[in-house]
This record gives structure tokens, C-alpha cells and sequence, in this order.
């Protein structure tokens, strides 16, 4: 006997599990998240007008496979009203910097500049890497600061926010700049990179070194050249950094290592061959920085982990947050850098071990020479004639 449709139970509603944001060649993050300052939030939703048939690559450029909506780096140039930035954080072993761009190609998922883009209106997802800012008068600038009389010289650390050999310095050179104006007032500075492109400027750097009045820093976080493709997808790889570190060292420029970040499961278990293949380039000390989760970071490393490493995602979280007293990220100064706890004290072991065992922070390069800073003479828009 037919049942009568009216009178039929409804089907149960099917429900899919929706996939997780498919990753974007070169790029770091899978998303581009609103910033925490956006009022409107918005949520993209695919009605079937969104896609376009692939347009043929016109004559030299590149065709990327499945990737009809190449995601392009777009440079605007900003002129800055300040060039220095002072911080007096006490885990921090700098209170001046310089960074001359905002937004950083490299598209390092990890980086905890990434929620800046977000004082800007933008995302601090795709567009912190594709959406960059350069100080086009950097060089202007930092000239008339030093030049100043109630200027007090200490070392500057470059490009510790974002790098400052990122791909588009390539062309416009505003880091080059930068330090040739250093090297004109024999101003020391130190700088961390994980960009070949710092050989460029050797020879600048190199007799500023000899003078200690520069020393150079590289990001390594795992040997693994698979990993860092997704990690740092535009950063040099890391055999290359180690060639760099060995051109820096042979340069006689000190120069050491940086595990920034350690991410459990993912970079930690490479810590201690990361070390020795430094040491054998040529590094002479080193350092580690415990993953930060700060603000937008922490959603979009979990959009990344979702993204690469699915089966270990939730082991991963799991770690961090026992290191962050059961949460993501703890701003607090003495556990942001190292985190707390049996992990954590279990990870700081083994780095220290390692660094003994290899020798490395034996000699210390942390003291740079102000004694040879020459200031510039300032010249006014009406200058008083000399009299003699």
C-alpha cells in the first residue's frame, strides 16, 4: 500500500564535512582572516559566479597548474614620519629597530608580525604577504635622525619585524640603502634574515664587522626542505641558508643561528641537526624562540596545520598549549619566548646540551663598538655663517 506523499517521513538532511581551504602555491596562509579591528564581519561563499575559464600566461610568465587565480605581490610605497622604533621589552636584547618594509613576501606562517597588517584595515592572512608596504624614505630618514644632536647612538637591529632582504628588496634596494647610510656614520647594527639576498651586501658589511660594528643572524627552523616550502614558502631553503651562513662566516662577519620558531612535531625534532649543520657552516652562536600564537597567528597556524599536517594537528595544539599554561599563546615577558613547563624545560635541555657539545656560544660577539659613531653635521633651512 502507497503511502500517501503528505504523510511520507522526511529524509534525514545529509550533512558533508566541509573541507578545509585548499593552500595557494607560495603562499603561507590558507586564508585571508579578517583583522580583529574589522567591524563587518564577512564570510566568502561560492554561488557559481566566481569562477573564470584560466586565461592564457601572456609571453614569459609562469603557468601554474590549477592555480587560475594567481594571488600577486602588489608594493605600495609609503612615506614614513619615523624611522626607529623603541621598545623597552625586557626579554627582547635590542630597544631599537628598523624595518623597512610592512608585510613580508616570505609568507612564514609563524610570524607574529602578521596581526600589524591589521592596523592597516588589511588581513593579516594573504595580505601581510601579499599586500606590502615599503618606506620609501627609510634611508632619508634614518640619515637625519643619526644626524641629530640629542641623538644617543646604540645598536639597531634591522628587519626584525619583517625581513629586510624579502624578495622585493631584489629591486628596490631600500635595505642597501639603509645601510650604506650606517656605514657612512659607522653606526653598528645587527640583522636576521633567512634571505640569500644578504650576500649582496657583503661588502658593505664585511668592514663593518671588522670594526664590530655589524653582526648577522640567520632563520633556520628544520633542515627539511618539504616542510619549509609550506612553513616559509618564499624564504630562501635551507640548504641555501647554509650557504649563506658559511659566505657570511668566511666573510669574517660573526654570525649565528636562529630556531625561530620550534613547533612541535613539525621543526622540533630537526633542533639538533639544525644546530651541528650550522655549526659546521661556520655559525658561532645560536638561539631558539618557542612557536607564539599571538592574536590572528594562532587561527591561521591552525588553518596551515589543518591544511599540511591534518593528523597531527590536534597533537600539535595539544603541546603548545602545554607549554602556554593551557592556552595558545601567554603574552607574559618571562614565558613568551621559551613557554613553561615540563616540555618546555625538557626542550630547553636539549638546546643548551647541543650548544655545548658543539661548542657554539663560546665566543661573544653581543658587544658592538659605538666609539667610532660619527654624527653628521645638521644643516638648517637658514644656516648661521661661520665666522671663521
Amino acid at each position: 500500500m502507497n503511502t500517501p506523499e503528505s504523510e511520507r517521513e522526511p529524509e534525514p538532511e545529509t550533512w558533508y564535512p566541509v573541507a578545509p581551504p585548499a593552500p595557494r602555491k607560495g603562499r603561507g596562509a590558507v586564508t585571508n582572516l579578517q583583522g580583529r579591528y574589522e567591524v563587518d564581519q564577512r564570510e566568502a561563499f561560492d554561488d557559481g559566479w566566481l569562477h573564470e575559464a584560466p586565461k592564457e600566461p601572456e609571453e614569459g610568465e609562469a603557468h601554474d597548474e590549477g592555480q587560475a587565480d594567481v594571488l600577486r605581490t602588489q608594493v605600495f610605497d609609503e612615506r614614513a614620519k619615523s624611522i626607529l622604533t623603541r621598545n623597552q621589552s625586557p626579554d627582547i636584547p635590542f630597544s631599537v629597530s628598523l624595518n623597512p618594509y610592512r608585510g613580508c613576501e616570505h609568507g612564514c606562517i609563524y610570524c607574529f608580525a602578521r596581526p600589524t597588517h591589521s592596523y592597516l584595515g588589511l588581513s593579516p592572512g594573504l595580505d601581510f604577504e601579499s599586500r606590502l608596504y615599503a618606506k620609501i624614505n627609510a634611508p632619508e630618514l634614518l640619515a637625519r635622525e643619526l644626524g641629530k644632536p640629542s641623538y644617543e647612538p646604540e645598536p639597531i637591529a634591522l628587519g626584525v619585524n619583517t625581513d629586510a632582504w624579502q624578495p622585493v628588496e631584489r629591486d628596490l634596494r631600500l635595505t642597501r640603502r639603509v645601510i650604506e647610510v650606517l656605514a657612512a656614520h659607522q653606526h653598528p647594527f645587527a640583522a636576521i634574515t633567512k634571505s640569500s639576498l644578504i650576500e649582496r651586501d657583503i661588502d658593505l658589511l664585511a668592514p663593518m664587522a671588522q670594526r664590530r660594528q655589524f653582526m648577522a643572524a640567520i632563520t633556520i627552523t628544520t633542515l627539511d626542505a618539504d616542510i619549509a616550502r609550506t612553513l616559509e614558502p618564499r624564504a630562501a631553503t635551507p640548504a641555501r641558508r647554509l650557504r649563506t651562513i658559511r659566505t657570511l662566516a668566511q666573510a669574517g662577519i660573526p654570525v649565528g643561528v636562529s630556531i625561530a620558531p620550534v613547533i612541535p612535531f613539525v621543526t622540533e625534532p630537526d633542533m639538533e641537526r639544525v644546530l651541528e649543520a650550522c655549526a659546521e657552516a661556520g655559525a658561532t652562536s645560536a638561539s631558539y624562540i618557542l612557536l607564539r600564537l599571538p592574536w590572528e597567528v594562532s587561527p591561521l597556524f591552525q588553518g596551515w596545520l589543518e591544511a599540511h599536517f591534518p593528523q597531527r594537528a590536534a597533537r600539535v595544539m595539544s603541546r603548545v598549549r602545554d607549554m602556554r599554561g593551557g592556552k595558545d599563546y601567554e603574552s607574559d615577558f618571562s614565558q613568551r619566548m621559551k613557554g613553561a613547563g615540563l616540555w618546555a624545560d625538557l626542550l630547553k635541555q636539549r638546546f643548551h646540551q647541543a650548544v655545548k657539545r658543539l661548542g657554539l656560544n663560546e665566543r661573544r660577539h653581543g658587544i658592538l663598538d659605538m666609539s667610532e659613531f660619527m654624527r653628521e653635521k645638521t644643516v638648517r633651512d637658514k644656516p648661521q655663517l661661520d665666522l671663521f
